[in-house]
């Protein structure tokens, strides 16, 4: 009677090829890596698609999926330390005064960050499209006006 205990495989276990074990191991001196090149160091990772010298078949295939990346606008940040020192009184603080200024290029088409980062005495006003929460709080203290755009 077979049980558990007794059975054998039909198949013979297959041996794991001993490489770099001398000349009669079958695959001795450069254990089946060739001479020279990345391949024959240890911890090279063959790329799938790569043809010698010919542009690698990732890179030939087109990109799938979506990225919003394109369509975000980039964002400058100013601190208020730098609208102290960019800007005198009477002024606005805008996109179109940063761009007359040649702080960004005309072309750009960034929206502006006000952060908090240091003090306001000056009597400019500021027009951005966002503020942080702690620029707000100093804005209001300094009784300076502020429009968000």
């Amino acid at each position: 009677m077979t049980s558990l205990h007794n059975l054998t495989s039909v198949t013979p276990r297959k041996r794991k090829k001993r490489l770099g074990r001398g000349p009669s191991s079958g695959v001795g001196k450069t254990s089946g890596r060739g001479e020279k090149g990345d391949g024959s160091r240890s911890g090279y990772k063959r790329r799938f698609g790569r043809i010698g010298g010919a542009m690698p078949l990732h890179m030939k295939m087109p990109i799938r999926g979506f990225s919003r990346k394109r369509f975000e606008k980039p964002v400058v940040c100013l601190n208020l330390d730098q609208v102290h020192t960019l800007f005198s009184d009477g002024e606005t603080v805008s996109i179109s005064s940063l761009i007359e200024k040649k702080i960004i290029s005309k072309n750009s088409k960034a929206t502006l960050k006000i952060l908090s980062k240091g003090e306001i005495d000056r009597k400019v006003s500021i027009e951005a499209n966002s503020f942080s929460k702690q620029a707000l709080k100093k804005l209001e203290k300094n009784s300076v006006p502020y429009k968000i755009v």
